[in-house]
């Protein structure tokens, strides 16, 4: 069966040029021309692989992984981009990037790095997702969206664990309402300034022994959010 790759590519020329390669190894490219439409293919349909540009219009790259990983650990994704710092290089493979490859590039080096990606998923999935996590005597499992909290045992929304787990693996650091809202719901046009909070003040009833002095679930006024780590 031909591995299937999702190519996220702002460039035409480029994206054309990688995914005629990849037709060439035998693999199934499709294209995405940018963030909302990598995010609305990836939720359709099956890959073995993402290769993902970092900047592209409409939802960055780095965006468009975090969804991803919110949704699939285990899918391999290598960033494909101009910016190449250590810092950016760093940054990509922090928010589950499994590799980082700059340009301009060689397309054999390419090739071989996506095999290698391709032939590490099949030997065994990723070890170091979050699959569930414990805090202030609470207990959330990502996987079923079970809870564990002072009222007892409950079950989660799905979009309440996505953006739990976003907070948590992001704890310590303030998550803006824009990254919330285009990293859990992968929109470009947003709803309502009031959902995020929402779900926050749910939080804390869920959660926080006082809802009214949150511990853990913390509103910054015009900056974002964040999951205070208060675990020793």
């Amino acid at each position: 069966m031909k591995k299937r790759i999702l190519l996220v590519e702002d460039e035409k020329h480029l994206a054309d040029t990688i995914k005629l390669n990849l037709e060439l190894e035998g693999m199934h490219p499709v294209l995405a021309y940018d963030g909302a439409a990598a995010i609305a293919t990836f939720k359709e349909q099956r890959f073995d692989l993402v290769i993902l540009d970092i900047m592209i219009p409409n939802i960055d790259g780095i965006a468009v992984c975090e969804n991803i990983r919110l949704h699939d650990n285990e899918v391999p994704i290598m960033f494909l981009s101009a910016k190449s710092s250590s810092e950016d290089r760093i940054l990509g493979l922090k928010k589950g990037g499994d590799d980082y490859l700059t340009k301009p590039f060689n397309l054999e080096e390419l090739m071989l790095r996506v095999n290698n990606l391709i032939n590490r998923k099949e030997d065994g999935s990723k070890s170091d997702s979050l699959s569930d996590f414990t805090f202030g005597g609470n207990y959330v499992n990502f996987d079923s969206y079970e809870a564990v909290a002072k009222n007892g045992k409950f079950s989660l929304t799905k979009k309440e664990a996505l953006l739990l787990k976003l907070l948590i693996e992001n704890k310590d650091e303030v998550v803006s309402r824009e990254k919330i809202l285009q990293t859990v719901w992968g929109y470009s046009v947003y709803p309502s300034t009031r959902t995020i909070d929402n779900f926050i003040l749910a939080f804390r009833k869920y959660f926080e022994a006082d809802p009214k002095n949150p511990q853990f679930f913390l509103s910054l006024r015009g900056v974002g959010y964040k999951f205070a780590n208060t675990e020793i």
